[in-house]
């Protein structure tokens, strides 16, 4: 029993893609010629909802459903903080010293979830550190 809801638990888990080019546009349906909902930058964080052959149905931040094309996207992975300001610390703990402050809707490149509820997280100025998973969108 206990198996088979590890299973499902892993099923549930969110995948998320980040936008690799300059620019994508994001569709109301899986084709170029389908309405052209609005354009997003480089490094937005998505969750993939559906793939399929050259497309992906994505769940953006503010919970709207879309199509990209998979070419547009890589699996490298950034988050987006959504919080006034969140701290990045020095290790995966509360009472670890501040490296920094980021605003919010800054995107941090996701180097890996740490567990506990904190990810490992780079600035694009090259900083590293430790960020609360709940202060951010995209953390797997």
């Amino acid at each position: 029993m206990f198996l088979l809801l590890a299973g499902t638990v892993a099923a549930n888990a969110a995948e998320y893609v980040s936008v690799s080019d300059s620019t994508a546009i994001l569709y109301d349906a899986n084709s170029t010629k389908a309405k052209k909902l609005y354009v997003i930058g480089r490094f937005t964080p998505l969750e993939t909802v559906v793939n399929l052959q050259g497309w992906i149905k994505v769940r953006d931040s503010a919970g709207t459903l879309a199509w990209i094309e998979r070419r547009a996207v890589s699996d490298r992975h950034f988050v987006l903080v959504t919080v006034p300001l969140a701290a990045v610390r020095k290790a995966p703990d509360m009472n670890a010293p501040v490296l920094y402050q980021v605003a919010h809707h800054v995107l941090m490149e996701s180097l890996g979830v740490n567990g506990g509820g904190w990810i490992k997280a780079r600035h694009q100025d090259g900083s590293t550190g430790y960020m609360r998973s709940v202060d951010v969108w995209g953390a797997e």
